[in-house]
Formats: structure tokens, sequence, C-alpha cells
């Protein structure tokens, strides 16, 4: 007797139901990509709310180096579980730069501020500046035309970021080493976005981000002994200020900023940064009751019409030799 064939247990929709599962899953795709860069000022915004809420128990070097070794253990198992790719020697040499930058000089830069009373606002908004570099070298030596729609938009974003912090008096509690800390950060941030969407366009994200954190985790590690006492005073604040900005923001959004920017010209990427000064000026106001006044909300206001005209007026035109101005899919 012959044996019929079972029926697949993986039925088709019949065209119908198709067309609506279609009809909801393609609308859900486009509003996750519409909203995927709000999500990231949001998350970006909480690294230094978190450098401030765990830095009083630690050093920043310290810091750093604890919290960059947890996302090398991290994110070494989940490149380990995605069979991420290996990369090529000239691809981890970019990698270790990227890292040197984007690590290294911001992230150890907004650090050492914050540690040296620079408020964490104030911190935010210095590397907020950058949409002003990014645009002036993606203008001179990227090929990205930056239209006068966009100059218009890039203007009223610096105008919104000084307006939201106008009436912080705390200036002067910084010492020379914080405030050198905040341009080092505007220096990495700026630099190392243009560096990676340069060079790094078709490194797998989990396997770069592996050896850049690795790089750091070294660097953090050498300046921790020869700079700090490496005393650490574990509390409850601290281990959730680690484990957030491990997983959340070392992790999770730092995987989102490398997607947006290779969907995204360099100038509108950048301008998303104009937000992180208001937003975190926002948790501030929230967490640790530090006033906001309308004059602060309508810089809010103005940050945000900068970015509509900024990414509005941004492109993106491929060539074979540059690299920078492609968009590459996140793979």
């Amino acid at each position: 007797m012959s044996r019929r064939a079972l029926p697949s247990p993986i039925m088709p929709f019949p065209d119908g139901l198709s067309v609506i599962v279609d009809g909801l899953i393609m609308p859900l795709s486009k509003l996750a990509v519409a909203l995927a860069p709000l999500l990231f000022v949001l998350l970006w915004s909480t690294g230094f709310v978190g450098a401030r809420y765990g830095l009083p128990y630690i050093e920043p070097m310290t810091f750093l180096a604890v919290r960059m070794g947890c996302v090398v253990v991290v994110l070494g198992a989940i490149v380990l579980f995605a069979g991420a790719r290996r990369l090529s020697g000239p691809e981890v040499g970019h990698s270790l730069a990227v890292g040197l930058m984007v690590h290294g000089l911001y992230i150890g830069g907004v650090f050492v501020a914050i540690s040296q009373g620079v408020p964490a606002g104030i911190s935010a908004l210095i590397p907020g500046l950058q949409p002003i570099l990014t645009s002036t070298i993606a203008n001179r030596f990227m090929g990205e035309a930056v239209n006068r729609l966009q100059w218009f938009g890039l203007a009223l974003g610096l105008i919104g970021v000084a307006l939201v912090l106008h009436d912080r008096q705390m200036v002067a509690e910084g010492s020379v080493l914080g405030w050198t800390g905040s341009v080092v950060s505007l220096l990495g941030i700026t630099f190392g976005t243009l560096y990676q969407k340069s060079y790094c366009g078709g490194i797998d994200w989990r396997s770069g981000n592996l050896v850049q954190y690795a790089g750091a985790t070294v660097l953090f590690v050498t300046l921790a002994f020869g700079f700090e006492t490496r005393v650490i005073h574990w509390s409850p604040q601290l281990i959730f200020a680690i484990a957030w900005l491990v997983l959340v923001l070392s992790v999770a959004t730092v995987g989102l900023m490398y997607w947006l920017i290779r969907r995204s010209a360099a100038t509108g990427f950048a301008s998303l940064f104009y937000l992180v000064p208001a937003v975190t000026a926002l948790m501030a106001y929230l967490l640790f009751g530090e006033k906001l006044d309308a004059l602060s909300m309508v810089g809010m206001a103005v940050c945000a019409i900068g970015v509509v005209l900024v990414n509005r007026g941004a492109t993106v035109k491929p060539s074979a030799g540059n690299a920078a101005a492609s968009v590459v899919p996140e793979s």
C-alpha cells in the first residue's frame, strides 16, 4: 500500500489572509524604522545620567575598565552564539581605531568631565556640537553636499542646545581637566563616527564591536592602574549603573547607533545628537530635580525643528570610491 505524503506543517496563508498579514507587518516594519532614531536619542541620553549615578562610588577609568570588561564577556557570548564571521587583519585594525575614538576618547572624556565637576547636562552639550564639525568635514572631505536647508537646521540646533542649558551656573565647578575631557569627547565622537562610516561599513557589527571593546578595556585598565587608586565602593546604585551601561548602552544602543549610521548620511545621523542635551536635561529634571524653565523648553522645540530640517535635507550619494556615502544594511 502506498503511503500518502504528510501535509507540510507550514501551510501558506490564503490569498486574502496573506494580504491582511502583509498589510500589518509592512506598516509595523516602517514604524520601527521611523522610531529607531527616537529610541536611540532616549537610550543614548541615559548614558550621561548613568555616569553621574555611578561615579560617586568609583573612579572614572576604573568604572570604564569594569564596564568594558563586562561588555566583552556579554558581546563575546553573542558573537559565539550567533556565529558572527571573523574579521580580517585590516578590519581588526579599523575596529580598534574606531574603539579608541568612540569608546576611548568620547566615553572616556565624558566620564572624566563628569567626575571633575562638569554637570551631566553640560557634558552632553559639548558633544552635542558634533553636527557642526561633522557637517564641515563631511562637506569638505567625504563628498556629502550640505545644502542651505541643512545649514539652517544645524544653526537652529546649535541655538536650541544653548537655550536648553542657558541657565546652568555650575560651569565654574568643572576643573580644567574636566573641560578638557569634554572637548576630547567631542573630537572622539565626531571622528569616530566619520571613520566608522568610511572604513567599517562592511564589518559585522558584533565582531567589530567586540574588537573595539576589547581594545578599550586594555586602554582603560592601563589608565586605571597608571592614574587611579582602583578603590570601588560597591552599592546597589553602582551595580545598577554598571548593568544599565553594559547591557543597554554598550551593547544595545551602540549596535543601534551603527545601524543608523549605515542607513543615513553622516550629517543626518549626527543631527540626532542635537536632541541628546535636551533629553538629558529632561531626565536630570525628573531624576535629580534640576529645574527646566520656559526658555529651556523652547530650546528643546528648536532642537527638534533643527533635527527635522537636517534630516529632510540629508541625501546619500553612493559611489564606488566613497564608502562613507553608501548605505550598507546591517548584517
